[in-house]
């Protein structure tokens, strides 16, 4: 597409992800909806000693040049900018707002130990019925327990989650944008504010938080320096976007308007749920370990985190492997639920030596250990599909809320095997894309600020006639998912 095709109501979505990130131009119109790749860099964590850190200078020099090239395709004007990132981590600010160290990053293992800590202080029922985030280890009420008693923490006068560091770093202002800010474990999501209660017996101050903000709101204009560096012309509006990449791509899923669906985004993590308009915060849910995160137009996304493709991922990398289209060709061959294991399971968390790890689950449970390429992609898979069942069953169960339907945004869409094996385990139908879930959701919200598009059911069915999906429907027996399902959980 040439940069005259798409000037007119021109939106840069600069979407970071947890190995990559982008800017994206997007342009949106009554019966347009148009992405441009304009910019793609890769986002590599540092070891520096013991600590795994993001290399966010790094990150924001590709969004700088994103924008650039976005600039360029847009004939140097863009109507507005908006970004989104992967959830939990942050970044410290002086006095003077000036960065205090690479944000550290969520495999970290700094945070061991934090939960058993906080269990002294405040029940885990307590904790789940004030913020219905679920428990994992890297959730950034422990991250800042983990960080509270060292001296770059003692020098903070800010926190700012990745998205809003990045949207300062352009803009001047700050802000902490409620959907991410709902990942924090820091967040009541039925008064949609801060827990003061909750911070308060983990001994965490609030007050180095921005205030927060929602989706829609004016995040500022882009500096002048800016301006400079990108050869843009101004002002440039800058729009708080649902700043929780999930939170976008769940805007952006084509459900049409009454229909009962569930959805799962995938990329290096599946999140698999529902959108509600109220949380549960049930103790049966905690014990389930289901998540009350915020979404757009006060919805609530209700759903389990699962490990996802960062266990393919992994894999890839460890044997070097960079094309996925033949292992998934290999995997097709492989007998089905020949071995599956818990995608869950947080002894997947970690980079490195993943096949060994997945053999060494599949051992312990005395299944067949894959041994080949094939049968560890197809074991991934397989158990992908297992936690996506059960996730959708759960949620359902435990919200009261039935769905006829899955939708599959995100990376994960163009997985045809894995799609098709969805289906299967869940016995619905699937509809897999947009694959930019997250992109597609960031420029609708901007474009909707600004009045060129309606509601949340304009946005998805704007979606849904323009963009690309591919449908499977279920096949094969439903026992042989029972019984794999048996294995996993036994």
């Amino acid at each position: 597409m040439s940069g005259s095709d798409i000037k007119d109501s021109a939106y840069a979505a600069v979407d970071l992800g947890a190995s990559s990130g982008r800017v994206i131009v997007g342009r949106v119109g009554p019966d347009t909806l148009e992405l441009t790749e304009a910019h793609r860099f890769a986002n590599l964590p540092v070891r520096v000693r013991s600590t795994l850190h993001w290399d966010v200078l790094s990150l924001y020099q590709g969004v700088l040049d994103g924008l650039r090239e976005a600039g360029r395709l847009a004939d140097g004007a863009l109507a507005s900018v908006g970004v989104d990132s992967w959830a939990v981590d942050y970044g410290l600010l002086d006095a003077e707002g000036e960065l205090i160290g690479n944000p550290v990053h969520y495999r970290d293992t700094r945070t061991e130990g934090m939960a058993e800590r906080l269990r002294g202080m405040i029940s885990q029922a307590a904790l789940y019925g004030t913020t219905g985030v679920q428990y994992a280890p890297f959730n950034t009420l422990y991250q800042l327990m983990a960080a509270s008693r060292t001296a770059q923490y003692a020098a903070a006068e800010r926190v700012l989650l990745i998205p809003d560091l990045i949207t300062y770093w352009l803009t001047g202002r700050q802000g902490t944008e409620i959907t991410n800010a709902s990942t924090t474990q820091l967040v009541n999501p039925l008064t949609r504010a801060w827990a003061y209660n909750v911070a308060l017996s983990a001994g965490i101050d609030l007050s180095v938080f921005p205030p927060l903000r929602s989706p829609g709101d004016a995040a500022g204009e882009l500096l002048p320096q800016i301006l400079e560096a990108t050869g843009l012309a101004g002002p440039v509006a800058v729009t708080t976007v649902a700043s929780h990449d999930t939170a976008s791509a769940v805007a952006a899923v084509p459900a049409r308007a009454g229909e009962r669906f569930a959805y799962i985004c995938t990329g290096t993590w599946s999140l698999a749920g529902l959108e509600l308009d109220v949380p549960v915060l049930t103790d049966e849910s905690r014990a389930a370990n289901f998540t009350n995160e915020l979404g757009i137009d006060d919805t609530v996304r209700y759903l389990r985190n699962i490990m996802g493709l960062w266990l393919l991922q992994e894999c890839m990398r460890d044997w070097g492997v960079t094309d996925v289209a033949p292992l998934l060709a290999e995997a097709a061959a492989v007998p089905a639920l020949r071995s599956v294991v818990d995608a869950a399971d947080p002894v997947f968390l970690a980079p490195g030596r993943m096949a060994d790890r997945l053999a060494q689950a599949c051992r312990a449970s005395g299944q067949p250990v894959p041994a080949s390429r094939g049968e560890i992609t197809r074991c991934i898979l397989d158990s992908l599909a297992l936690a996506h069942r059960k996730a959708i069953e759960d949620a359902q169960r435990l919200s009261d809320t039935e769905v006829d339907i899955v939708y599959i945004v995100g990376g994960g869409a163009r997985n045809a095997l894995l799609c098709q094996l969805t289906a299967d385990a869940c016995g619905l139908p699937v509809v897999a894309g947009p694959a930019e879930g997250a992109a597609l959701g960031n420029v609708l919200i901007q474009a909707r600020a600004q009045g060129v598009i309606g509601d949340r059911a304009s946005m998805r069915e704007l979606v849904a006639r323009t963009q690309g999906s591919a449908r499977y429907e279920p096949s094969g027996a439903r026992a042989a998912w029972d019984s794999a399902a048996k294995r996993v959980n036994r």
